[in-house]
């Protein structure tokens, strides 16, 4: 392509991507861009569209000094293989010089890469670096059974306590610990050590409440539960019915699922109510 046609050709573009063109232009860009052409003449005009680009801050001193070097050494190595190209080929045809609309081509799309990088440069994501302020961990677990009985100790006014002593049940040696009862809040917690592990598909142990209000013969019942370690165990209270003034409490080992009426033929802990 001639010098003339390039000339025509970058005007053509300029003006398609900066004010739009004619049918009639449109009609001599397509003609002249069918035929072969340079690659910058496209970066040619990504540079135009960029030269008006503001950046709010200036471009880092290394950035700068990163893309002045490519750019020096891209035309160093274009220069040198348009020498050597030349060189090789005087023996036989002279090589035409390369036009100064050519150059002109190839500066204006280094100046547009030199444009699109600082455009990501100012345009990228920017991370801000400082100091926040620790979270705080929170503590999220339930209070256990043991933080629940004493919870119920310091915020009952109307505390009831019953020491465990050894029931009728002669395997049963050593039975201690202890339980507590809250009438205004209707909850309590058992304390038991020395009760064995059960096995509640054969047997279970169950709570009865007896109250001062409540016949001897039908106490209240506390609960059915199970022991399923050696030592120590809390078990909190299930009472049935409203216990308002208990006296004694027993631990009898009954039927898988617990009774109505205990026999009390197998009494593992009794307690009775400190005065």
């Amino acid at each position: 392509m001639n010098q003339n046609a390039d000339e025509v050709l970058i005007d053509l573009l300029i003006k398609q991507a900066t004010e739009g063109l004619t049918d009639a232009e449109r009609l001599q860009l397509d003609k002249l861009d069918a035929s072969q052409h340079d690659s910058s003449i496209d970066l040619t005009v990504s540079a135009v569209s960029l030269i008006d680009e503001k950046a709010e801050e200036p471009m880092p001193s290394h950035l700068r000094s990163i893309i002045r070097a490519s750019a020096e050494r891209y035309f160093d190595e274009k220069e040198t293989a348009i020498a050597s190209a030349s060189n090789a080929a005087a023996v036989k045809v002279e090589t035409p010089r390369p036009s100064i609309m050519n150059w002109l081509g190839w500066a204006l799309a280094a100046a547009a890469c030199i444009a699109l990088i600082a455009n990501i440069y100012f345009t990228r994501p920017q991370i801000i670096i400082g100091s926040f302020p620790t979270p705080t961990p929170t503590n999220d677990a339930p209070p256990t059974l043991a933080q629940q009985r004493q919870d119920l100790i310091e915020s009952a006014p109307d505390i009831t306590k019953a020491p465990w002593g050894k029931g009728n049940v002669k395997e049963i040696a050593d039975v201690s610990g202890d339980v507590v009862w809250s009438d205004s809040k209707q909850a309590g917690y058992m304390v038991l050590r020395g009760l064995p592990v059960n096995d509640n598909t054969k047997q279970q142990y169950q709570l009865w409440i007896f109250d001062e209000t409540q016949s001897d013969k039908t106490p209240i019942d506390g609960g059915v539960f199970d022991v399923n370690q050696n030592g120590e165990v809390i078990i909190p209270v299930n009472a049935k019915l409203k216990a308002r003034k208990p006296k004694m409490f027993a631990v009898t080992m009954e039927k898988p699922g617990g009774v109505v009426v205990s026999d009390r033929g197998r009494v593992a802990a009794l307690g009775k109510v400190e005065t």
